[in-house]
C-alpha cells in the first residue's frame, strides 16, 4: 500500500499481505509511482532497473517486482526462514 503526500518516505511495516510505504510525492502524473520505485530500489539495495511496477498504476495497492534484492530493510520481516 502506498500513502502519498506523507511528511517523509518510509516503510511503515507489513499490514496483512501488503507492505505499507509512505512517500512524499503527490499522486499526480506518475510522480508518486516514480518516487516509490526509486525508494524501493534504495531500500532493497538494487539499481532502479531491477524494480518493475507490474500492477497498480493508479490507486493505493501496487505490485512491484524486485529482482535479486541485496538487502532487506531494517526491521522488515517478510516471513523468510532464517
Amino acid at each position: 500500500m502506498a500513502q502519498p503526500r506523507a511528511k517523509r518516505c518510509e516503510i511503515v511495516g507489513v499490514q496483512g499481505d501488503y507492505l505499507k510505504i509512505r512517500i512524499t510525492s503527490p499522486p499526480v502524473e506518475g510522480k508518486a509511482n516514480a518516487q516509490l520505485l526509486r525508494f524501493l530500489a534504495e531500500a532493497f539495495g538494487v539499481p532502479r532497473s531491477r524494480v518493475t511496477q507490474t500492477q497498480g498504476l493508479s490507486g493505493k495497492l501496487k505490485v512491484f517486482l524486485i529482482t535479486a534484492p541485496t538487502i532487506l530493510p531494517h526491521g522488515l520481516d517478510l516471513g523468510r526462514d532464517t
